[in-house]
């Protein structure tokens, strides 16, 4: 049996706004707002050299970074986690984090958050000021 697609299911990152707000060029790539998924949203991220995300944490989501290039360092709980391309982690729902490019090179990263928090503007906590408080957080959808 084959099942018909109905709806886009396939989104190229140059397609979505870049958000900077936190540090970093992040792209939500798939989420309520662009596929009309319910479970969760990704995408993904560049970090330059020495750039930074602000440290943050999320009340209902669990977060899987996986590394494509580059090395970074992921602090968790004030605690300092090495990553380099190839690595996968697990950020736990509730655990303060924060990720620095500590290389020489641009560094490449997909990102997925779930489960969704009950409204977008609960999913996310910062704990330090954003790098660039002006902008407004990164627009997922879901129920507002």
């Amino acid at each position: 049996m084959t099942t018909a697609i109905s709806r886009t299911v396939k989104v190229a990152s140059h397609e979505v706004e870049a958000n900077t707000k936190r540090g970093g060029d992040l792209r939500v790539t798939l989420s309520p707002k662009t596929v009309g998924c319910t479970s969760g949203f990704g995408g993904v991220m560049t970090l330059e050299p020495g750039d930074w995300v602000t440290e943050h944490y999320h009340p209902y989501s669990e977060e899987f970074l996986h590394v494509i290039d580059g090395t970074l360092e992921m602090t968790l709980d004030g605690q300092p986690l090495a990553l380099g391309a190839g690595d996968s982690l697990l950020v736990p729902i509730g655990v303060r984090h924060r990720l620095v490019n500590t290389g020489d090179v641009t560094a490449r990263c997909t990102f997925h958050l779930s489960p969704l928090a009950p409204r977008p503007e609960l999913g996310h906590v910062d704990t330090e000021q954003a790098q660039r408080p002006d902008q407004a957080n990164p627009d997922v959808g879901g129920t507002p």
